[in-house]
C-alpha cells in the first residue's frame, strides 16, 4: 500500500502562491534527516530537497494562484494545491496524510493530522519541497519587482515588505483578500 504524506508553503505570505507538495517515500531507502521545514535552515532544507527527489519513490507539487486564494480564501486554497499535488502524482497512492487539522477531497483514505511535518516523514518531506519550491519562486519574484525584498522575507508580512508596499503599491503577485494588501489598495 503506497502512502503519500502532503503539506503546503505559503499560506501566511501577503504574495505569491500557495505551493503544496505530496511524497510517497521509499521505506526500503530512509532518508535521514527530515524534520519540519521550518526548523531546519534554508542550506538543509535544499539539500534535503535534493536527496528526496533522488531516493522517493514519487513526488509531485500543486499549486493555488493568488487569483484561487482572494476568490476562494487561503484554507480552501491550500486544500487545492494539496490536492493538485496527489493527482500529479505517478503512483496514486491508497492513504494520504496531511499535516493539519483538515483535508482535500479525493478518491482514497486521507487523514489529518495536527504536527504531520514534525511526526510523519512523508508529511516532512512534502514540508521541505513545498517550502524550497515557493522559496525559489519568491526569489524569481524578487527580479520581476525589486524593492520589495521577496528573495529575503518570501512574501511575508514583515516590516520591510509592509513599508514597500506602502511605497511601491501593490504588484499583481499580492493577495488583495488579506488585510495589510486590502488597506494599501484602499489608501491609494
Amino acid at each position: 500500500m503506497y502512502t503519500a504524506g502532503v503539506d503546503e508553503a505559503g499560506r501566511g505570505p501577503l504574495a505569491g502562491p500557495v505551493i503544496a507538495a505530496a511524497v510517497i517515500l521509499d521505506i526500503n531507502n530512509p532518508i535521514a534527516g527530515l524534520a519540519d521545514s521550518k526548523t531546519l535552515t534554508a542550506r538543509r532544507r535544499q539539500l534535503l530537497a535534493e536527496e528526496i527527489k533522488q531516493h522517493a519513490l514519487a513526488y509531485a507539487l500543486g499549486r493555488a494562484e493568488v487569483g484561487e486564494i482572494d476568490r476562494r480564501n487561503i484554507l480552501q486554497a491550500s486544500l487545492l494545491a494539496m490536492q493538485r499535488a496527489i493527482i500529479q502524482l505517478p503512483i496514486q497512492p491508497q492513504l494520504v496524510l496531511v499535516d493539519g487539522k483538515h483535508c482535500p477531497m479525493l478518491d482514497c483514505e486521507v487523514n489529518a493530522i495536527v504536527k504531520g511535518d514534525r511526526l510523519i516523514p512523508a508529511i516532512s518531506a512534502a514540508s521541505i519541497l513545498a517550502k524550497v519550491f515557493r522559496d525559489q519562486e519568491m526569489c524569481a519574484w524578487d527580479q520581476v519587482y525589486p524593492g520589495y525584498g521577496f528573495a529575503q522575507h518570501k512574501g511575508y508580512p514583515t516590516k520591510q515588505h509592509k513599508q514597500a508596499l506602502t511605497l511601491l503599491g501593490v504588484t499583481p503577485i499580492h493577495r488583495r483578500s488579506f488585510a495589510p494588501v486590502r488597506v494599501c489598495l484602499q489608501e491609494s
